[in-house]
């Protein structure tokens, strides 16, 4: 059963009937705002793209996004980039094997930005979901609402409690290209 996270709220990542999660999936859609032109509605394309950065701590220590796709270690993998949002469902992907996380990595903030420049104004239905890989159930889902003259937002972070792992959602909007440009923004959320 999913749980519809508010900005703020934490879960535990912990199997419905017991047990660890091993490989999950934060997925990432939108659609851009359908305008109303001369000849009818029209859709623009949106290039949103889907980062996550890897903390030891509070140091960065690598990064998945769109010309990265897998971590160093192997542990995160990006499905690759939708230059549009086009479609239903998942617009990008990023898969964490929870299992093979380096132990040093305390923490993993997600973010998603508008690497164009448009802003989240143009954009509608967004959310970002984490899910159970091995069995396709939706664990977590959180909207990104109220547009905002803003290109960028952090997300939500999967961070270590304990043996386990738990899901924050943060949902605070940022301005910025490029993950590089969020980091003062994922900074306030370590």
């Amino acid at each position: 059963m999913s749980v519809s996270l508010v900005k703020g709220q934490r879960i535990s990542l912990e199997k419905s009937g017991g047990g660890e999660l091993s490989v999950v999936r934060m997925g990432l859609g939108w659609d851009a705002v359908k305008r109303r032109g001369l000849f009818g509605r029209r859709e623009q394309e949106i290039d949103l793209d889907a980062s996550v950065v890897l903390f030891a701590d509070d140091r960065p220590v690598d990064v998945v996004f769109f010309q990265h796709l897998t971590s160093d270690d192997g542990s995160v993998r990006h499905t690759g980039d939708n230059r549009t949002g086009a479609g239903s469902g998942d617009d990008e992907s990023i898969l964490v094997d929870l299992q093979r996380v380096p132990v040093h990595i305390s923490q993993l903030v997600f973010t998603v930005n508008s690497f164009t420049g448009q802003t989240f104004q143009e954009v509608e239905n967004a959310f970002c979901r984490l899910v159970d890989e091995s069995s396709g159930e939706e664990l977590a889902r959180y909207t990104l609402t109220g547009g905002g003259n803003y290109t960028a937002q952090v997300m939500a972070k999967v961070y270590r409690h304990g043996d386990g792992w738990k899901m924050a959602a943060i949902g605070e909007p940022a301005s910025g290209r490029t993950f590089q440009d969020l980091m003062p923004a994922i900074a306030a959320h370590l």
